[in-house]
Formats: structure tokens, C-alpha cells, sequence
């Protein structure tokens, strides 16, 4: 999500309908306050808005233990671990595993609590975009609708240097959002509330929120105004998505070096609750055609 400042005659004069990634990226994950204050909200058992709740989480991992993985021990890469909630898990069942998050606060807790539990974790701070991700991996996953906040290219190369990480045979775990639930986030109409604190500043503000859907690129945009109460001054913060139909999501993996591609409903392979927009993906690696 990208950063930007700006006061309120250039919000009044907005372009009315932003280009997706126009505006900006993702979330500043790497900005370290707002990285400290959205920690907490991954850590938080009142939600499952930044990461689902313990017990959800014991249960996926159990899933991707037995019947992904089938009960053995492997290398695991986990891009875009947040603090390490699912790594932490894997590695108490006999896994190594790695992470990487742009976000300095989650990566300093994953790691911490690695240490303390003397778990076989490792953890990078870095942007998976641009990440060496290694190799002999049996095990690449992406969850929590992560894979649909980058471009298309991106998206593609990330696929790409999961295929080259794993070991022969090894498997990619991919938990997307539907079409229908990015475009659903399109449609959204403006809102906006006020806080004393929040996820995007520490002080009193209001925060004012407007949503796009671009049929054309079948992607979605998301704009935050968050305006000080203090000083009136506004940051802008832009974020987009793109959408894919099973299909395509199908199509991509192929086209990326992946057979064998398998859609569930959720993680855990049963009905999608609660959250009902995401689905989940098993694909295995292919090895190069030598014919």
C-alpha cells in the first residue's frame, strides 16, 4: 500500500478513479510504525482480520502437515510469514523452516520467538518480490490472500522462483482470493471513521475509505485517507488487487512449472469458513521436459 502526503484541497481534487497500482502498492509493512502497530493486530485473538485466531491456525496446520505433506518432515519456505504464527507451528512438527516478510516488527517477534523455543526457524526480513528464496525446499506456501496484492508480473515471477526453490516433486500452497471476492472488495461504497488510535496512527484521526473495481484489468483499488486530528494534514494510502478465476489461477501454476494442481474450498480442504473468499491451492513442482 503506498504512502503518500497530502493536504486537503489535493484530496478535494483527487483523480476520481485510480489506476490500479497507480496510487501505490501494498500496505507500508516495512514502515516500522505502522509495522509495530499492525504486529498487534496479528497477534490479536478479538479477530481474524491481520492473522486468524490460534486455534484456526492449529487446525490448518495439521491439514498441511498430514495431508499436504503427509506427516513428513520437510524444508518449508513461507513467504510473507508475518510473525511466524504458521512457521512456528510447522517447525514443532519436525520442519525446517524459512520466512520472509517485508514487515520489520512481525520478522523481529517470529525470530525472537524462535529463539526462546529453540525452533528450526530462520527468518529474513526482505520483500519476496527481490528475495533469494534458496533452494531444496519440499514445501513453498503463500497464505491468507497474499498472492492477489501483486501485479500480474510480479505475481508470475514469484511462482517462478518457488518452482526453481523446490526439490523434485516438492509442492506449492497457494490460499487466493476468488474473483468474486476481490471484485466484491471493488464494489465496496465509500465509508469512513474516526478513532483516537489505529492501525494507520498513533493519534486521534479520521479515516476515509473508497473502493474501484476495473473490470478491464480484473483488478481492485483501495484508497485510506487518514486525516489528523490535530493538524488536519492527510496521508493517502493506495492498495490493489488481482483477480483470478480458478481457471486462470489453474493456468498460471502450469504455465509457471507446476502439474498436478488441486483447487480446495479453504485451507483445510473444507467449507470456506470463515473466510469464505479464499480458496485454497496444492500444485506440485514439475521437473523440466528432457524429452
Amino acid at each position: 500500500m503506498g504512502k503518500q502526503p497530502m493536504d486537503l484541497v489535493e484530496l478535494i481534487h483527487r483523480q476520481p478513479v485510480p489506476v490500479p497500482w497507480s496510487e501505490g502498492e501494498k500496505i507500508p509493512w516495512n514502515d516500522p510504525d505502522f509495522s509495530r502497530r499492525m504486529l498487534l493486530e496479528h497477534l490479536s485473538q478479538a479477530h481474524d482480520a491481520a492473522s486468524r485466531r490460534f486455534e484456526t491456525i492449529d487446525k490448518h496446520v495439521q491439514w498441511i502437515h498430514s495431508t499436504v505433506l503427509a506427516g513428513r518432515p520437510t524444508k518449508i519456505l513461507d513467504l510473507g510469514c508475518g510473525p511466524g504464527l504458521y512457521t512456528s507451528r510447522l517447525a514443532g512438527l519436525g520442519h525446517e523452516c524459512v520466512g520472509i516478510d517485508f514487515s520489520p516488527a512481525s520478522i523481529a517477534h517470529a525470530a525472537e520467538y524462535a529463539r526462546q523455543h529453540r525452533l528450526r526457524c530462520t527468518y529474513v526480513h526482505q520483500d519476496i518480490r527481490t528475495a533469494d528464496y534458496g533452494q531444496g525446499y519440499g514445501l513453498v506456501m503463500s497464505i491468507f490472500g497474499e498472492f492477489n496484492v501483486f501485479r500480474s508480473t510480479d505475481a508470475r515471477s514469484i511462482l517462478n522462483k518457488a518452482q526453481q526453490a523446490l526439490l523434485g516433486g516438492g509442492h506449492l500452497l497457494l490460499e487466493p482470493h476468488t474473483f468474486a471476492a476481490v471484485r466484491a472488495v471493488g464494489q465496496q461504497p465509500a465509508s469512513w471513521y474516526s478513532t483516537e488510535s489505529g492501525l494507520f496512527s498513533d493519534r486521534p484521526h479520521l479515516c476515509l475509505m473508497e473502493s474501484f473495481w476495473d473490470p478491464q484489468q480484473s483488478a481492485t483499488t483501495e484508497r485510506y485517507f487518514i486525516v489528523d486530528g490535530s493538524t488536519g494534514q492527510v496521508t493517502r494510502y493506495a492498495s490493489s488487487m488481482q483477480a483470478y478465476t480458478g481457471e486462470q489461477y489453474q493456468s498460471l501454476l502450469e504455465e509457471c512449472g507446476f502439474g498436478q494442481v488441486v483447487l480446495y474450498p479453504s485451507l483445510g480442504g473444507g467449507p470456506g469458513q470463515p473466510e469464505s473468499g479464499l480458496i485454497a491451492i496444492v500444485a506440485q513442482q514439475r521437473p523440466p521436459d528432457t524429452g
